[in-house]
């Protein structure tokens, strides 16, 4: 229903009540009904799980229509991503917004600063989905509060042609509200555990949950030592649980993507249940790293398995944990995923220990061999040394083709001697086009950032502080943030603006008409920023 349409419904509501409702004025109500369009975070996550939908469908025709998104930690942090990319793009269209639980644990806990553990509160991840959301839905009121008052300065002025712009431009507003990929960790318990979480994250709007196979109580960071996995029938409980939590919600094209840590996870917790030789528990075990018993008396409570016939121990740490063979990583990888996409996730999402396109593409090619339309989520993780994983892939690829590297030493690459030669710019262009390689490459479907906010907070935090509190001084916050912003449009720069106060202005008037005390008056000194 249009704008318009909305104003003519509302005025025949008003008038049905004969009079007692004459201080409703019913194109103010049909304003505040376009500023608030979703009314529920089921709503939301409805309407962002097509998107999502969508854009997968669209990455099977063209690999090159990949997806993006930055992780956030903070409302205002990802309200003010949608906006710069709608000031620099004209569009959402193939960007997100990710929820990282490594960040929720180092900026979101009661606790205090947490590493990546699943110690902090589970009700703190639906909360910041619903904060996030919350700013992302003031973001649209306050754009579109903006264009109502251009419409009214048009029709003051009797410019019917730029109202007929603006009523057009209203009516087909692109939401700031996009697809956030949440992170459940390992669900935060069994799978009933992970069933109630999910279920709230989606009532606060979540279209996609990210979940992945290690121990819940043993989880640890994907790009840390120490993961235990779990066998494949205990992850596929917590997938089922989040696919009843979407249908019981009625989302029923929300988004499951399967996380395997196996790459850099040695350890597991427990022995597969296996019915029968081959079958999924079977093929776990396989990866034991175990010895054979040659004298039964030797066992001391150990387990053992049956393998080709032969009695065997598997390796058990004194942590009473059971080691995988060395070097089993990506066929643990490969099964994980198909057996994930075999029973109902998604998308896929492989923890590496570097941005190699080559790596991931093997397991990928090995993944569609058996599931044809297999889908990557992969994390482009600050953990990286980009700069150095690059050069030193180049220079792995210079040495393999013959080329002189006499003047590079590989493993002080990082240095700032380098960063004008041949090499450096070589590796910056691979970095440059790293998300287009792997997706058209490697089935990478969405590329996201877990935590670059964290970083990009502490780094201009860093600058401010050197400056304002050296010999800058207040040219420091001028020179370094106020200006910047001025001059390139910064929405926030008119922060009352961006708190809501013009939206405040506009319910004062439509509730109390000429007696409204409104804050955007002539002597609001948020007015020096409107030249």
């Amino acid at each position: 229903m249009t704008y318009q349409e909305q104003t003519s419904q509302i005025r025949r509501l008003v008038d049905a009540h004969q009079g007692s409702w004459d201080g409703i004025d019913p194109d103010a109500v049909a304003r505040m009904r376009a500023q608030n369009r979703f009314r529920t975070g089921l709503d939301i996550a409805r309407h962002t799980a097509a998107i999502l939908r969508r854009d997968m469908a669209a990455y099977d025709a063209d690999p090159a229509r990949y997806t993006q998104s930055l992780g956030c930690w903070h409302g205002f942090i990802g309200q003010q991503k949608i906006i710069s990319i709608k000031k620099h793009f004209g569009s959402t269209q193939g960007r997100y917004l990710y929820l990282s639980g490594w960040m929720i644990a180092a900026l979101r806990s009661r606790f205090g600063p947490l590493p990546d553990q699943s110690m902090h509160e589970k009700t703190s991840v639906p909360a910041l989905i619903e904060e996030l959301y919350t700013f992302l839905r003031q973001a649209d009121a306050r754009e579109l509060g903006m264009m109502f008052r251009d419409l009214d300065t048009a029709r003051a002025a009797g410019n019917a042609i730029e109202a007929q712009r603006l009523l057009h431009a209203i009516d087909h507003h692109e939401t700031h509200v996009v697809p956030i990929i949440a992170d459940i960790d390992a669900g935060f318990g069994n799978a009933e555990a992970t069933y109630l979480l999910a279920r709230k994250m989606i009532e606060a709007g979540a279209c996609a949950i990210q979940i992945e196979n290690q121990v819940s109580d043993e989880k640890q960071c994907g790009h840390q030592d120490g993961k235990v996995t779990v066998p494949h029938e205990d992850f596929l409980a917590k997938i089922r649980a989040c696919r009843y939590a979407f249908l019981e919600l009625g989302v029923e094209d929300g988004v499951i993507v399967a996380r395997t840590d196996s790459l850099g996870a040695g350890l597991t917790k427990q022995i597969a249940y296996s019915r029968a030789a081959g079958d999924l528990g079977d093929q776990y075990n396989a990866f034991l790293d175990c010895e054979p018993v040659t004298d039964l008396s030797a066992l001391r409570g150990d387990v053992v398995i049956a393998r080709d016939g032969q009695l065997m121990r598997p390796k058990r740490l004194p942590s009473n944990l059971f080691q995988f063979r060395a070097g089993t990583g990506e066929d643990r990888c490969v099964l994980d995923c198909i057996t994930a996409l075999r029973n109902g996730a998604d998308l896929l999402w492989i923890e590496t220990e570097k941005p190699h396109i080559d790596q991931i593409a093997g397991m990928v090619d090995r993944i569609r061999a058996v599931v044809p339309d297999a889908k990557l989520v992969y994390n482009n993780s600050p953990s990286f040394n980009w700069t150095l994983n690059f050069r030193q892939q180049v220079y792995d690829a210079w040495a393999a083709a013959g080329r002189d590297v006499s003047g590079y030493d590989r493993a002080r690459l990082m240095s700032v001697d380098y960063d004008d030669t041949a090499l450096a710019q070589e590796a910056d262009e691979r970095i440059r086009t790293f998300q287009r390689d792997a997706s058209a490459r490697a089935g990478i479907f969405h590329h996201l950032i877990t935590l670059p906010t964290y970083h990009t907070a502490a780094l201009s935090t860093d600058h401010l502080a050197r400056d304002y509190f050296g010999e800058a001084g207040m040219l420091g916050y001028v020179r370094g943030v106020q200006r910047v912003e001025i001059r390139e449009g910064i929405a926030c720069v008119r922060h009352q603006a961006m708190s809501g106060s013009d939206i405040g202005d506009d319910h004062k008037e439509y509730f109390a008409g000429e007696a409204a005390l409104k804050a955007g008056g002539a002597h609001n000194t948020m007015n020096q920023f409107a030249a």
